[in-house]
């Protein structure tokens, strides 16, 4: 069974088009108007294995808020459409990446309770031109539409890009985890029987 996903959305600020696979190689082709997020999104495909193909076109000439937040928005619905009924997947995932002087940790599950923990100094406001408060925004968006509990802690770290670029990279990797197959559990790992 192919776990993927074809996702788009159209609106009068942004048009995303997001085709994912969970099971990939981590191939990706992505073009967000969002130099920054394009070098994310490529570490959090390549590092968890998936493939994708990321398409934005929005209003940048106001800002990135909106295009950020709608790539947000998008994947997590590729992610949970590609998740399907859930049959046989760990739910769980538990990442460390380091980055340098940073370290930062990810913990998933693909509870369908969606919730955003979000523990860190506070960051520099911009990268280059980007601002970092939009990953916070952004990991809300997904959480939100993915329909599972991320919790993001920063250990430490001094560089503002090393803390994002090691967020996207645990994000990846515990989301590579928590929907992973396990051939020792049989249907929904959830008591309840259901995870949808």
């Amino acid at each position: 069974m192919m776990r993927k996903a074809e996702i788009k959305r159209n609106t009068n600020e942004t048009k995303v088009a997001i085709n994912f696979s969970l099971d990939g190689e981590g191939k990706s082709v992505i073009d967000t108007g969002v130099p920054f997020m394009d070098h994310m999104l490529d570490l959090f495909i390549k590092h968890g294995l998936f493939d994708g193909d990321i398409k934005a076109d929005g209003d940048t000439h106001i800002d990135d808020h909106h295009t950020t937040e709608d790539i947000g928005i998008v994947l997590g619905q590729a992610v949970k459409e590609a998740l399907g009924d859930k049959k046989g997947i760990r739910r769980y995932g538990n990442a460390f990446v380091p980055m340098d002087d940073a370290l930062a940790q990810v913990v998933i599950d693909c509870s369908n309770r969606p919730h955003l923990e979000f523990r860190s100094q506070p960051l520099n406001e911009k990268v280059g031109t980007f601002d970092t408060e939009l990953i916070q925004e952004f990991l809300w968006k997904f959480a939100l539409e993915s329909r599972m509990n991320v919790h993001v802690i920063v250990h430490y770290g001094k560089n503002t890009h090393h803390i994002i670029e090691a967020i996207f990279k645990a994000l990846a990797r515990a989301l590579d985890e928590a929907t992973g197959i396990d051939p020792r559990v049989k249907g929904v790992p959830s008591t309840k029987g259901l995870l949808t």
